[in-house]
Protein backbone atom coordinates (compact mmCIF):
# COMPACT_ATOMS: atom_id res chain seq x y z
CA UNK A 1 0.00 0.00 0.00
CA UNK A 2 1.88 3.10 -1.15
CA UNK A 3 0.06 6.86 0.30
CA UNK A 4 1.19 8.35 -2.58
CA UNK A 5 -2.64 9.75 -3.03
CA UNK A 6 -2.96 10.98 0.42
CA UNK A 7 -2.60 14.77 -1.08
CA UNK A 8 -5.78 14.00 -3.55
CA UNK A 9 -9.30 14.07 -2.47
CA UNK A 10 -9.52 10.57 -1.16
CA UNK A 11 -12.15 8.40 -3.80
CA UNK A 12 -15.49 8.15 -2.16
CA UNK A 13 -15.71 4.54 -2.68
CA UNK A 14 -12.42 4.13 -0.17
CA UNK A 15 -14.39 6.26 2.58
CA UNK A 16 -16.02 5.36 5.39
CA UNK A 17 -20.00 6.03 6.05
CA UNK A 18 -21.29 8.03 8.89
CA UNK A 19 -25.08 7.78 9.10
CA UNK A 20 -26.31 10.77 10.93
CA UNK A 21 -29.54 10.85 12.38
CA UNK A 22 -31.24 14.49 12.62
CA UNK A 23 -29.38 15.85 9.45
CA UNK A 24 -31.71 18.31 9.32
CA UNK A 25 -31.38 19.34 13.04
CA UNK A 26 -28.93 21.84 14.54
CA UNK A 27 -26.41 18.57 15.90
CA UNK A 28 -26.74 15.87 12.89
CA UNK A 29 -26.70 19.48 10.40
CA UNK A 30 -23.35 20.28 12.06
CA UNK A 31 -21.84 17.36 12.16
CA UNK A 32 -22.94 16.48 8.18
CA UNK A 33 -21.47 19.49 7.32
CA UNK A 34 -18.38 18.87 9.53
CA UNK A 35 -17.70 15.67 7.58
CA UNK A 36 -18.49 17.05 4.28
CA UNK A 37 -16.52 20.44 4.51
CA UNK A 38 -13.47 17.55 4.84
CA UNK A 39 -12.52 16.50 1.81
CA UNK A 40 -9.62 14.27 2.46
CA UNK A 41 -10.86 12.64 5.12
CA UNK A 42 -12.19 9.56 5.98
CA UNK A 43 -15.50 9.32 5.86
CA UNK A 44 -18.10 10.63 3.91
CA UNK A 45 -21.66 11.77 5.24
CA UNK A 46 -25.23 9.89 5.47
CA UNK A 47 -28.10 12.25 5.72
CA UNK A 48 -30.97 10.41 7.47
CA UNK A 49 -34.01 12.36 7.06
CA UNK A 50 -37.84 12.58 7.55
CA UNK A 51 -38.24 14.58 4.56
CA UNK A 52 -36.37 14.62 1.57
CA UNK A 53 -37.84 17.31 0.20
CA UNK A 54 -36.96 20.03 2.55
CA UNK A 55 -34.82 22.63 1.30
CA UNK A 56 -32.24 21.61 4.10
CA UNK A 57 -32.51 17.99 3.16
CA UNK A 58 -31.76 19.25 -0.77
CA UNK A 59 -28.92 21.76 0.28
CA UNK A 60 -27.33 18.53 1.99
CA UNK A 61 -27.44 16.38 -1.33
CA UNK A 62 -26.11 19.86 -3.07
CA UNK A 63 -23.18 19.93 -0.72
CA UNK A 64 -22.40 16.07 -1.56
CA UNK A 65 -24.21 14.38 1.26
CA UNK A 66 -25.68 10.96 0.18
CA UNK A 67 -29.48 11.74 1.67
CA UNK A 68 -31.27 8.85 2.36
CA UNK A 69 -34.83 8.74 4.51
CA UNK A 70 -35.41 7.57 7.83
CA UNK A 71 -37.56 8.29 10.89
CA UNK A 72 -36.58 7.71 14.27
CA UNK A 73 -40.26 6.38 14.99
CA UNK A 74 -39.93 3.25 12.35
CA UNK A 75 -37.20 0.91 13.11
CA UNK A 76 -37.43 -0.65 9.84
CA UNK A 77 -36.63 2.74 8.32
CA UNK A 78 -33.69 2.96 10.26
CA UNK A 79 -32.04 -0.35 10.08
CA UNK A 80 -32.09 0.02 6.10
CA UNK A 81 -30.52 3.82 7.11
CA UNK A 82 -27.62 2.41 8.73
CA UNK A 83 -26.97 -0.36 6.67
CA UNK A 84 -23.21 -0.82 5.54
CA UNK A 85 -22.47 2.40 7.60
CA UNK A 86 -19.39 2.58 9.65
CA UNK A 87 -20.30 5.23 12.60
CA UNK A 88 -23.86 6.17 13.58
CA UNK A 89 -24.55 9.57 15.10
CA UNK A 90 -28.15 9.10 17.19
CA UNK A 91 -29.89 11.94 18.33
CA UNK A 92 -33.76 12.10 19.56
CA UNK A 93 -36.01 15.49 18.42
CA UNK A 94 -37.68 15.73 22.17
CA UNK A 95 -38.73 19.49 21.43
CA UNK A 96 -40.83 17.76 18.77
CA UNK A 97 -43.41 16.10 20.59
CA UNK A 98 -42.49 16.98 24.51
CA UNK A 99 -43.36 13.06 24.99
CA UNK A 100 -40.51 11.07 27.31
CA UNK A 101 -42.65 7.73 26.43
CA UNK A 102 -42.22 8.53 22.93
CA UNK A 103 -38.13 9.59 23.02
CA UNK A 104 -37.47 6.13 25.23
CA UNK A 105 -39.36 3.90 21.91
CA UNK A 106 -37.07 6.52 19.87
CA UNK A 107 -34.31 5.85 21.71
CA UNK A 108 -34.51 1.86 21.52
CA UNK A 109 -35.12 2.01 17.64
CA UNK A 110 -32.00 3.77 17.14
CA UNK A 111 -29.95 1.42 19.27
CA UNK A 112 -31.69 -1.75 17.89
CA UNK A 113 -30.70 -0.70 14.26
CA UNK A 114 -27.20 0.63 15.20
CA UNK A 115 -26.77 -3.50 16.84
CA UNK A 116 -28.60 -4.99 13.80
CA UNK A 117 -26.77 -3.20 11.33
CA UNK A 118 -23.42 -3.91 12.96
CA UNK A 119 -22.18 -0.59 13.16
CA UNK A 120 -18.65 -0.18 14.65
CA UNK A 121 -19.57 2.99 16.51
CA UNK A 122 -22.36 4.79 17.71
CA UNK A 123 -22.81 8.29 19.47
CA UNK A 124 -25.41 8.54 21.40
CA UNK A 125 -26.38 12.17 22.08
CA UNK A 126 -27.40 12.44 25.43
CA UNK A 127 -28.09 13.76 28.88
CA UNK A 128 -27.89 13.68 32.77
CA UNK A 129 -30.88 11.28 34.37
CA UNK A 130 -30.90 14.04 36.97
CA UNK A 131 -32.77 11.81 39.46
CA UNK A 132 -29.58 9.83 40.51
CA UNK A 133 -29.11 13.45 42.47
CA UNK A 134 -32.51 14.80 42.93
CA UNK A 135 -35.11 11.18 43.81
CA UNK A 136 -38.63 11.22 43.15
CA UNK A 137 -39.13 11.45 46.90
CA UNK A 138 -36.72 15.10 46.74
CA UNK A 139 -39.65 17.97 46.90
CA UNK A 140 -36.98 20.35 46.31
CA UNK A 141 -38.40 19.85 42.71
CA UNK A 142 -41.77 18.87 41.41
CA UNK A 143 -41.97 15.26 39.97
CA UNK A 144 -43.46 15.47 36.55
CA UNK A 145 -45.54 13.03 34.24
CA UNK A 146 -45.77 11.11 36.83
CA UNK A 147 -41.95 9.91 37.31
CA UNK A 148 -39.59 12.22 35.99
CA UNK A 149 -38.00 15.51 37.46
CA UNK A 150 -36.37 17.02 34.37
CA UNK A 151 -38.35 14.89 31.67
CA UNK A 152 -35.95 15.20 28.34
CA UNK A 153 -33.10 14.60 31.11
CA UNK A 154 -34.01 12.01 32.65
CA UNK A 155 -35.30 9.72 29.59
CA UNK A 156 -32.13 10.49 27.39
CA UNK A 157 -30.14 9.26 30.88
CA UNK A 158 -31.95 6.55 31.52
CA UNK A 159 -31.91 4.83 27.72
CA UNK A 160 -27.99 4.83 27.47
CA UNK A 161 -28.43 1.16 28.77
CA UNK A 162 -30.67 0.53 25.68
CA UNK A 163 -27.37 1.20 23.70
CA UNK A 164 -25.25 -1.28 26.54
CA UNK A 165 -27.45 -3.51 26.99
CA UNK A 166 -27.68 -4.33 23.23
CA UNK A 167 -23.71 -4.45 22.79
CA UNK A 168 -23.73 -1.36 20.53
CA UNK A 169 -20.23 0.28 20.80
CA UNK A 170 -21.30 3.39 22.03
CA UNK A 171 -19.84 7.18 23.34
CA UNK A 172 -21.89 8.71 25.62
CA UNK A 173 -22.14 12.51 24.41
CA UNK A 174 -23.23 15.38 27.12
CA UNK A 175 -24.50 18.21 25.49
CA UNK A 176 -25.32 21.69 26.65
CA UNK A 177 -27.73 24.59 26.13
CA UNK A 178 -27.30 25.77 22.74
CA UNK A 179 -26.99 29.74 22.01
CA UNK A 180 -29.23 28.33 19.12
CA UNK A 181 -32.22 28.57 21.72
CA UNK A 182 -31.80 31.93 21.32
CA UNK A 183 -32.93 32.39 17.89
CA UNK A 184 -35.61 29.29 17.82
CA UNK A 185 -36.65 29.08 21.11
CA UNK A 186 -37.43 32.48 22.54
CA UNK A 187 -34.57 32.08 25.65
CA UNK A 188 -33.04 35.32 24.32
CA UNK A 189 -33.44 38.63 25.13
CA UNK A 190 -37.23 39.68 25.90
CA UNK A 191 -38.71 42.95 26.11
CA UNK A 192 -40.09 44.03 29.52
CA UNK A 193 -43.21 46.62 29.87
CA UNK A 194 -40.34 48.87 30.87
CA UNK A 195 -38.65 48.66 27.08
CA UNK A 196 -35.42 46.97 28.62
CA UNK A 197 -34.25 43.68 27.06
CA UNK A 198 -33.57 40.90 29.44
CA UNK A 199 -32.34 37.36 29.93
CA UNK A 200 -34.53 35.00 32.43
CA UNK A 201 -33.13 31.88 33.73
CA UNK A 202 -33.57 30.48 37.21
CA UNK A 203 -29.62 30.07 37.83
CA UNK A 204 -28.69 32.63 40.55
CA UNK A 205 -25.24 33.49 39.84
CA UNK A 206 -23.88 29.95 38.66
CA UNK A 207 -22.49 29.34 35.54
CA UNK A 208 -24.22 27.91 32.46
CA UNK A 209 -22.73 25.94 30.13
CA UNK A 210 -23.69 26.88 26.75
CA UNK A 211 -22.50 25.72 23.21
CA UNK A 212 -23.17 26.72 19.23
CA UNK A 213 -24.89 24.12 18.10
CA UNK A 214 -22.54 23.48 15.10
CA UNK A 215 -20.00 22.83 17.57
CA UNK A 216 -21.55 19.76 18.76
CA UNK A 217 -21.38 18.25 15.22
CA UNK A 218 -17.74 19.32 14.81
CA UNK A 219 -16.68 17.69 18.39
CA UNK A 220 -18.68 14.38 17.17
CA UNK A 221 -16.67 14.21 13.88
CA UNK A 222 -13.64 14.80 16.15
CA UNK A 223 -14.74 11.84 18.14
CA UNK A 224 -15.58 9.52 14.77
CA UNK A 225 -11.98 10.28 14.03
CA UNK A 226 -10.39 9.06 17.04
CA UNK A 227 -11.92 5.81 16.02
CA UNK A 228 -12.15 3.55 18.96
CA UNK A 229 -10.66 5.71 21.61
CA UNK A 230 -14.03 7.06 23.08
CA UNK A 231 -16.29 3.81 22.93
CA UNK A 232 -17.68 3.14 26.28
CA UNK A 233 -16.98 6.80 27.36
CA UNK A 234 -19.45 9.47 28.87
CA UNK A 235 -18.03 12.72 26.86
CA UNK A 236 -19.49 16.33 27.61
CA UNK A 237 -18.76 19.63 25.57
CA UNK A 238 -19.24 22.98 25.95
CA UNK A 239 -18.34 26.27 24.36
CA UNK A 240 -18.06 28.33 27.46
CA UNK A 241 -19.43 28.32 31.01
CA UNK A 242 -21.08 31.75 31.18
CA UNK A 243 -22.91 33.43 34.36
CA UNK A 244 -26.15 34.86 33.70
CA UNK A 245 -25.01 38.66 34.43
CA UNK A 246 -21.74 37.51 31.64
CA UNK A 247 -24.11 36.71 29.37
CA UNK A 248 -26.10 39.69 29.57
CA UNK A 249 -22.83 41.70 29.63
CA UNK A 250 -21.62 40.05 26.47
CA UNK A 251 -25.50 40.08 24.79
CA UNK A 252 -25.35 44.24 25.53
CA UNK A 253 -21.73 44.47 23.98
CA UNK A 254 -22.98 42.70 20.64
CA UNK A 255 -26.64 43.83 19.81
CA UNK A 256 -25.42 47.49 21.37
CA UNK A 257 -28.52 48.35 23.63
CA UNK A 258 -28.43 47.26 27.39
CA UNK A 259 -29.72 43.53 28.42
CA UNK A 260 -30.06 42.80 32.14
CA UNK A 261 -29.91 39.26 33.78
CA UNK A 262 -33.30 38.52 35.56
CA UNK A 263 -32.79 35.76 37.96
CA UNK A 264 -35.83 34.65 38.84
CA UNK A 265 -36.69 31.00 41.60
CA UNK A 266 -37.48 27.89 39.34
CA UNK A 267 -40.44 28.00 40.92
CA UNK A 268 -41.85 31.18 38.79
CA UNK A 269 -39.91 30.18 35.86
CA UNK A 270 -42.06 26.63 35.93
CA UNK A 271 -45.15 28.82 35.98
CA UNK A 272 -44.64 30.98 32.76
CA UNK A 273 -47.11 28.70 31.25
CA UNK A 274 -45.58 28.03 28.14
CA UNK A 275 -45.08 24.31 26.65
CA UNK A 276 -42.19 23.05 28.35
CA UNK A 277 -41.68 25.57 31.14
CA UNK A 278 -42.00 23.28 34.24
CA UNK A 279 -39.36 21.05 32.40
CA UNK A 280 -37.16 23.98 31.66
CA UNK A 281 -37.65 25.47 34.89
CA UNK A 282 -36.13 22.54 36.61
CA UNK A 283 -33.53 21.98 34.42
CA UNK A 284 -32.20 24.89 35.46
CA UNK A 285 -32.82 24.47 38.58
CA UNK A 286 -30.59 21.31 38.27
CA UNK A 287 -27.62 23.02 36.93
CA UNK A 288 -27.86 25.53 39.33
CA UNK A 289 -27.95 23.32 42.36
CA UNK A 290 -25.71 20.71 40.95
CA UNK A 291 -23.41 23.59 39.28
CA UNK A 292 -19.95 22.30 40.08
CA UNK A 293 -20.43 18.64 38.78
CA UNK A 294 -22.87 20.17 35.82
CA UNK A 295 -19.61 22.14 34.73
CA UNK A 296 -17.03 19.70 35.54
CA UNK A 297 -18.25 17.31 33.38
CA UNK A 298 -17.68 19.78 30.48
CA UNK A 299 -14.99 20.56 30.14
CA UNK A 300 -14.12 23.49 27.96
CA UNK A 301 -10.12 22.57 27.68
CA UNK A 302 -11.11 19.02 26.59
CA UNK A 303 -13.90 20.05 23.85
CA UNK A 304 -11.48 22.78 22.45
CA UNK A 305 -8.84 19.94 21.61
CA UNK A 306 -11.43 17.45 19.89
CA UNK A 307 -12.86 20.99 18.02
CA UNK A 308 -10.20 23.88 17.76
CA UNK A 309 -12.92 25.92 15.93
CA UNK A 310 -15.10 25.87 19.16
CA UNK A 311 -16.59 29.11 19.36
CA UNK A 312 -17.01 31.55 22.50
CA UNK A 313 -20.31 32.93 23.55
CA UNK A 314 -19.18 36.50 21.65
CA UNK A 315 -18.16 35.31 18.80
CA UNK A 316 -21.03 33.19 18.21
CA UNK A 317 -22.89 36.32 18.70
CA UNK A 318 -21.15 37.78 16.39
CA UNK A 319 -22.22 35.60 13.66
CA UNK A 320 -25.72 35.13 14.50
CA UNK A 321 -26.75 38.46 16.67
CA UNK A 322 -29.06 39.81 13.71
CA UNK A 323 -31.17 36.49 13.84
CA UNK A 324 -32.45 36.78 17.51
CA UNK A 325 -35.88 37.70 17.50
CA UNK A 326 -35.56 40.79 20.33
CA UNK A 327 -39.21 40.30 21.73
Amino acid sequence: MHAAHSLEEEPVANKKVIAVVGATGSQGGGLARAILKDKNGPYTARAITRDMQSAKAKALAAEGAEVVPGDVDDVESLRKAFAGAHGAYCVTPFWAHMSPGKEMAEARNLAQAAKDAGVAHAIWSTLEDTRKWVPLSDDRMPTLQGKYKVPHFDVKGEANHLFTDLGVPTTFLLTSFYWDNMIYFASGPQRGRDGTLAITYPMGDQRLPGIAAEDIGKCAYAIFKRGGEFIGKTLGIAGEHLTGAQMAATLTKALGQPVEYNDVPPEVYRGFGFPGAEDLGSMFQFKRDFNDYYCGARDLAFARQLNPELQTFEQWLARNKDKIPLG
